[in-house]
């Protein structure tokens, strides 16, 4: 069932691809119920999965023989997590991109085609299977920057596309010697990331080819010092490409260094956990540090992008059952939030008074112009803060116990970035909305009689969407919890807990 997300969406590909190239309203209708069946079909699938503990097969059958590659499918609980963060966040990013105009049937095609590749990567159980998909990714990701974004596009383009392909290729140089060091052990070839697990690789060899993996992966997650690809690519993106940039696309680089990384090197892990968390706490704090004296209302929520993946590597790092489950908790929490956050930078503010300076937006009066999104992110900061009845602070909370058990003076630091974190969002909320504003002229008819245009009912919903599921795991965490918990005691990484232990 759960296969039918990939395929829902290229079928959706393909469909916008046969549409006239100016029927824009049929084109947003397809791209949305596309969006819509692959959350559907992913809610369904979650709901038939028997044990979220163990690993079901959806579909596996020869790929490659000669390489021991399977077009391999199944579905844990932390496949599900992120495969309905993932189709959240495609309706969000599809209802906040409401009003493109510019050829719209290529720009949800693209989309699409990005979302059918996040798809696959959460779903594959193939080493290669995830690394095609994970590639897919890269193009159009590109293309909606380049096209359709803003502020230096082609150079946030080439970057995002750069620190890509580096990193997915430092990631295939330790796949490749993982299969030929398997192979000479077992006799057998083969990629299948269970298989892979289960065999004991020299602690030297992995004392080098866990960081190469870990670090491929990591670029994307926004590990420092290798980050600087996030805020810059945020920035130039569309809304929807923001959205979907911190909303999903860091995940599956945090996602492989979990699913991928550490599973098939266990040892290595051990031996570079300490760096790890440091790295970690070093992207927490400088993100967040960074965020505090930006100008540029965009780049705060990017660098806070930084500073909140940094609490998922931190929690990657603890190797405690704890933090691991926070570590993906917090994957999904700053999906929903950060494309809240940038939902409202994006389209309802910029698109709207096209600034996105705090010297220009603290003369507007935003809160009285466009109270809507005033509230909205309102709240998105308040989440964001980790605040209780929201989805980041069960994360957040998860992730600093478990760095607590793990690394104590981490856990410290990150608490400082916590509370830089909550004096950059509070700055954001008084400089672009609540600042004090100069009295309109009243002579000035321009002025007087040109208002913003209103929040439409497509971003109204994307919102209510995006702010009702962070308030749906703050209150009741146990949703997600019951599918991550028994994927994090179960013996494909139990072998990490009790590595950490000792």
């Amino acid at each position: 069932m759960l296969a039918w997300t990939i395929y829902i969406s290229f079928f959706g590909v393909l469909v916008l691809m046969l549409l006239p190239r100016d029927d824009a309203r049929s084109a947003r209708k397809v791209a949305l119920l596309t969006a819509i069946a692959g959350l559907a079909v992913a809610l369904i699938g979650a709901w038939q999965q028997g044990n979220p503990g163990e690993i079901t097969t959806i579909t596996n059958h020869a790929w490659i023989p000669s390489l021991g590659a399977n077009y391999h499918l199944a579905a844990d609980g932390i496949s599900l997590t992120l495969v309905v963060l993932t189709g959240l966040a495609a309706i969000a990013g599809i209802l906040f991109s409401w009003n493109i105009e510019k050829r719209t049937k290529e720009f949800f095609a693209f989309y699409l085609a990005l979302i059918g590749g996040v798809y696959g990567v959460f779903l594959s159980f193939d080493l290669l299977l995830l690394f095609v998909f994970y590639e897919l990714t890269i193009i159009p990701k590109y293309f909606l920057i380049a096209r359709w974004g803003s502020t230096r596009k082609e150079y946030g383009a080439m970057k995002l596309a750069l620190y890509s392909f580096v990193g997915s290729h430092l990631v295939l140089i330790g796949l490749i010697a993982a299969w030929v060091v398997a192979r000479a052990q077992t006799g057998q070839a083969t990629l299948d990331l269970v298989q892979l697990s289960q065999v004991h690789f020299p602690v030297g060899f992995q004392r080098w080819a866990f960081p190469l993996v870990f670090v491929g992966f990591g670029i994307l997650a926004g590990l420092w010092p290798f980050h600087t690809w996030a805020p810059t690519g945020h920035v130039a993106a569309p809304t929807a490409g923001s959205m979907l940039l911190a909303g999903v696309v860091m995940k599956l680089g945090a996602y492989g260094c979990l699913r991928v990384a550490m599973v098939l090197f266990p040892e290595g892990v051990v031996m570079w956990k300490t760096t790890i968390a440091v790295l970690a706490v070093i992207g927490i704090v400088y993100g967040a540090g960074v965020a505090l004296v930006q100008k540029d209302f965009k780049f705060v929520i990017g660098y806070s992008s930084v500073s909140h993946m940094g609490f998922v590597l931190l929690g990657l790092a603890t190797l405690n059952s704890v933090g691991l489950s926070g570590a993906v908790l917090q994957m999904f929490s700053h999906g929903i939030i950060a494309g809240l956050l940038f939902a409202v930078v994006g389209r309802m503010v910029y698109d709207r008074t096209h600034t996105r300076d705090f010297n220009n937006l603290e003369t507007m009066g935003l809160n009285k112009l466009l109270p809507f999104a005033a509230g909205t992110f309102v709240v998105a900061g308040i989440a964001s803060m980790g605040l209780p009845g929201f989805s980041g602070f069960v994360a957040e909370l998860q992730v600093l116990w478990g760095a607590w058990q793990a690394f104590p003076t981490a856990a410290i630091v990150a608490g400082v970035g916590i509370i830089v974190g909550v004096a950059y969002t509070l700055r954001a909320i008084q400089k672009a909305f609540y600042a004090d504003a100069p009295a309109p002229d009243p002579d000035d008819e321009v002025e007087a009689h040109h208002p913003l245009p209103p929040v439409s009912v497509p971003e109204r919903l994307g919102a209510a969407l995006l702010i009702a599921t962070s308030l749906a795991i703050g209150l009741f965490p146990n949703l997600l919890l019951h599918w991550i918990q028994p994927c994090v005691n179960s013996p494909l990484f139990q072998h990490l807990v009790k590595g950490g232990a000792l």
